[in-house]
């Protein structure tokens, strides 16, 4: 717990970080060693381009609040182990379009089966109904924050 004297705002930054390392550090623990030789911005991105389908690395980078450059690398690291592949757009010879393959869609399907498998038990054993109810709402606004322009 933090402080008393620091303002509000800044405890529930500083819990809320601190909560949400330890929390991702459990989870990459959850899968096996052999599973996550990717790391979790790439298993991230994987998961958003199955979701939201063929995009481009400028997309992806607002998407995820990130460099460019930065997720030019990530896809990269996808591209070379075969879970995205690049087709140039029609419409714009200069845009580069990104699409999960088969391989990266069947990943991005089993890779979160353990993690999840291990947050539905700990929700399940550790969280009375108030709390599951009070960790969706946590988990809109985090989606919110993440979302925002801010």
């Amino acid at each position: 717990m933090v402080s008393g004297s620091e303002p509000p705002e800044s405890a529930a930054a500083t819990e809320l970080m601190q909560a949400m390392t330890r929390l991702r550090a459990r989870l990459r623990a959850e899968s096996a060693p052999s599973e996550m030789p990717w790391t979790w911005s790439q298993i991230m991105t994987l998961g958003r381009i199955v979701r939201e389908g063929t995009t481009t690395t400028s997309a992806l980078a607002h998407a995820e609040h990130v460099r460019r450059q930065s997720m030019a690398e990530t896809v990269a690291a996808l591209r070379a182990d075969g879970l995205v592949s690049f087709d140039q757009d029609p419409n714009d010879g200069r845009k580069t379009l990104i699409s999960a393959t088969a391989k990266g869609q069947a990943l991005s399907a089993t890779i979160p089966a353990a993690r999840e498998t291990w947050l539905v038990g700990a929700i399940r054993e550790l969280l009375t109904p108030e709390d599951q109810e009070l960790l969706v709402r946590a988990a809109a606004v985090m989606n919110r924050m993440s979302d925002s322009d801010r």
